[in-house]
């Protein structure tokens, strides 16, 4: 009997322990909340992979300079529902996003809105 409440306290304090680093994982601290940033760029590479499909893409800074940035979206099976490919976005491919830039430093946004090479926006999630 001891064996088995201990098997149940220890599972108990493991799902409580782990499940803040998944909070934690899903927050907006890395983030700058308060200035949403909208960039215009030419793709890279896109990334449709776990745990967030990535966006990687170059701009034209106010200098002329070309600043390599990456972009996070949500996970592949969430851009999936929304009709999302791994060739929906391809090197060469003109955009527009807007999201929340990334406070440590480097060129990392996260995206919340995507305007296509098609001038259209779009859909990042299934709603």
């Amino acid at each position: 009997m001891k064996t088995k409440s201990f098997a149940v306290v220890a599972a108990v304090a493991a799902v409580l322990m782990f499940s803040g680093l998944t909070f934690a994982h899903h927050g907006t601290a890395a983030y700058d909340t308060t200035n949403p940033l909208t960039v215009k760029g030419k793709v890279t590479e896109f990334r449709f992979i776990n745990p967030h499909c990535q966006v990687y893409f170059d701009i034209k800074n106010d200098k002329g300079e070309v600043e390599h940035w990456q972009g996070e979206l949500t996970a592949p099976n969430k851009l999936a529902r929304a009709g999302w490919t791994k060739h929906s976005l391809n090197p060469g491919d003109q955009i527009t996003v807007t999201g929340l830039v990334g406070k440590y430093g480097g060129h990392s946004i996260w995206i919340r809105k995507l305007v296509g090479p098609d001038g259209q926006e779009m859909q990042l999630s299934e709603d």
